[in-house]
């Protein structure tokens, strides 16, 4: 092997090692939320990326949902309807544009939000300390310990 056939190997690699940390948590904080809060991981993530909006309506455009919960158009479409019709979220026209749809947190979206944050949050930590304990994953659990908090002014 040659040292650009051993960097794509070490690469792959670490794309799976990624992934399995990944699958590993998301199927725990899956059940954790559909037991405790009826909620999927998609469905939290949506209410969580939209309260964390900077304005007073926490107001995004359906293109910048899906890019903030990493889903397509269809699906963010799915979960965005699935969501309004739970009464959690609600859709609006753009003033600006007619072609732009927000999509905003209702207060019962923000209270089924709120319960679920503590199972989020203790059901992530917990997976993150089982999965630190493996020495495959524990690179990775340390990788993410050193990232520095986005949401510091929360």
């Amino acid at each position: 092997m040659t040292n650009a056939d051993d960097a794509v190997e070490t690469r792959a690699q670490g794309w799976r090692t990624l992934a399995a940390l990944h699958a590993r948590i998301e199927d725990v904080l899956e059940r954790a939320l559909q037991q405790g809060h009826d909620l999927s991981v998609s469905e939290y993530s949506l209410l969580d990326v939209l309260s964390r909006q900077p304005s007073p309506r926490q107001l995004l455009r359906m293109n910048q949902v899906a890019k903030a919960v990493v889903l397509s158009q269809s699906a963010t479409t799915r979960l965005v309807t699935r969501l309004e019709r739970r009464g959690l979220l609600q859709r609006s026209l753009c003033e600006d544009d007619r072609r732009g749809i927000y999509t905003e947190v209702t207060e019962a979206g923000r209270a089924a939000l709120e319960r679920a944050r503590s199972t989020h949050d203790e059901t992530l930590a917990q997976a993150l300390r089982e999965a630190a304990e493996l020495p495959e994953l524990a690179p990775l659990v340390d990788a993410l310990a050193a990232l520095p908090y986005a949401g510091a002014s929360r």
